[in-house]
């Protein structure tokens, strides 16, 4: 069994993309993908099973298969993946790009960029384009 991390933001069509990209993994059958959300902010308490782009990555990867664990985080998004993926050992972390210009970048930060930047581990970029 390996374990991946699988940072999921409020977009349905890039967590569609990273569950494909999962469940088309070869050896995906063996895999437990802990989905996991941050909310930046939260007014209303809402749990990460109520986010629909986690709903949606968690029924096509259960379609495949897949173990599946829920967690959720408040704070900064690629610190807590990075924390997550470190505290369960995980064997790979995934997340899903967007298109941003450089200057994007810079005023705003990517979650992708600091993941990829910051951890040792293997990290997994997918592409919304690659989902349904």
């Amino acid at each position: 069994m390996y374990t991946v991390v699988v940072g999921i933001d409020d977009s349905e069509e890039r967590a569609i993309a990273q569950a494909n990209a999962l469940a088309d993994m070869p050896g995906s059958e063996e895999m437990r993908a802990i989905l996991l959300h941050d909310f930046i902010r939260n007014p209303e308490g809402a749990s990460v099973s109520q986010v629909a782009s986690v709903r949606r990555a968690r029924e096509r990867l259960e379609d495949a298969g897949i173990e599946i664990e829920l967690e959720e985080s408040s704070g900064e998004p690629a610190a807590a993946i990075i924390r997550f993926a470190e505290e369960e050992d995980a064997d790979m972390i995934c997340v899903a790009g967007r298109k941003r210009t450089p200057t994007g970048k810079v005023l705003f930060g990517s979650v992708t960029q600091a993941v990829i930047l910051d951890t040792d581990r293997p990290v997994l970029v997918c592409s919304a384009e690659s989902g349904d």
